[in-house]
């Protein structure tokens, strides 16, 4: 995807936050993609909790989102192909629209207990696999709007930090309308959000001159993704087990089970700073360099978090983890745009997403295995150990001389 040349920014002397904002038609665009987003920060909650309450089932709700998240997940680089063949104003649309409907129809099925359960997992899985790619699309589009890699790792970063923020804010926009409506109610939010700010979004006047990519460039192979893919999916991995064993940590030393949200949100405050941090700093190293260290970073402190002595320690911890977080994914996400074709943009990014999500669904039931089986400790020192060998297989190899 490549945006006309007049929307492209002009460098100024020291890039900044601000001057990624700057960018012509950029603000309108990012709070568009941004009002989507929050569909995917909303909906996975809402769902589980509807499912919940209408089927009286934990068993069915794990599955129906099982269901919902990997067809999401899975199928992203699929629907990212579409959009780099066809162009975002040509295929985002029919995606949200029925992505949308879809989540009405699930709504319809959750409202009240007595649907069958095969019908709302189906439901669930067809909606997952309509959802449209926004957050690759954004990335890849930004791209196209910055000339200068360096105010690009702003734009990068600056996407990467509202996202976290968007996965924080979602579940405690749930939380609230809960106690005024059934969960369901939830459902058609997310929808009423991904389809009006898709609107939004394509009708920007930065996507005008977006032009699809050659039905060869869809798909072609992606040459060059195996670190940052590495490396989202060692990040994802370690995350969700480390979601866990915060939760093993608190039950294990008799601490109240109500500050391990307290925990958790020093995890994704850290990620936030280090995002913001990563993007001001102007690094000297390559791009797979930088991705290495990010992850190693994050994996030794991982893997020290099991030897804290008290939950306070721990929070520190954590929130040291995060720092290195954001950073790795940013840097994941500028590596793929690194090496992907004109026409492959948005594909390599939904690789990058689909590797970190993939990563969260299986480090969770790895650590769920463990917890129990090994002291929690070594569960640590496990769950930093995946991140540190994404980090030995992204690293750059030095070449040999004769």
């Amino acid at each position: 995807m490549s945006a006309p040349t007049s929307a492209r920014a002009a460098l100024p002397e020291r890039p900044s936050y601000a001057a990624v904002l700057r960018v012509p038609h950029a603000r309108r665009t990012f709070a568009a993609a941004l009002s989507a987003r929050l569909s995917y920060g909303i909906a996975p909650l809402a769902v589980l909790l509807s499912v919940t309450r209408a089927t009286g089932s934990l068993a069915v709700s794990g599955a129906v989102m099982s269901l919902f998240g990997g067809a999401m997940v899975f199928l992203m680089p699929v629907r990212a192909s579409l959009i780099d063949r066809h162009g975002p104003r040509r295929a985002l649309l029919p995606m949200a629209a029925c992505y949308g409907l879809l989540l009405c129809v699930l709504t319809a099925l959750v409202w009240r207990p007595g649907a069958p359960a095969p019908l709302i997992a189906g439901a669930a899985a067809l909606a997952g696999a309509c959802a449209p790619p926004l957050g690759p699309t954004m990335r890849a589009l930004w791209a196209g709007l910055v000339d200068d890699r360096h105010l690009l790792r702003r734009a990068y970063s600056l996407d990467g930090v509202a996202e976290e923020l968007i996965f924080v804010s979602g579940p405690a926009l749930v939380g609230v309308l809960v106690r005024f409506a059934p969960p369901a109610a939830g459902i058609p939010l997310s929808a009423l959000l991904v389809v009006a700010g898709t609107g939004a979004f394509v009708m920007s006047p930065a996507l005008a001159g977006v032009r699809p990519g050659s039905r060869r460039e869809g798909r072609g192979p992606l040459r060059g993704m195996l670190p940052p893919v590495v490396v989202a999916a060692g990040v994802g991995l370690a995350l969700s087990g480390v979601e866990l064993l915060v939760m093993a940590f608190m039950a294990a030393r008799s601490y109240d089970t109500a500050l391990v949200p307290w925990v958790l949100g020093a995890l994704s405050a850290g990620s936030a700073v280090g995002g913001l941090v990563n993007g001001a700093v102007d690094w000297r190293g390559s791009a797979r360099t930088r991705l290495a260290w990010f992850a190693a970073g994050l994996g030794l402190v991982v893997a020290a978090a099991g030897l804290a002595p008290g939950v306070w320690t721990l929070t520190a911890a954590m929130g040291c983890a995060g720092a290195f977080v954001a950073p790795a994914l940013t840097t994941a996400y500028l590596l793929a745009d690194e090496t992907a074709g004109e026409g492959s943009r948005t594909r390599a990014g939904a690789w990058v997403n689909m590797a970190v999500n993939a990563g969260n669904s299986g480090g969770a039931m790895v650590a769920g295995l463990l917890i129990g089986a090994l002291p929690l400790a070594v569960c640590f020192l496990l769950a930093g150990g995946v991140a540190l060998v994404a980090a030995l297989l992204a690293g750059p190899r030095r070449r040999r001389t004769a």
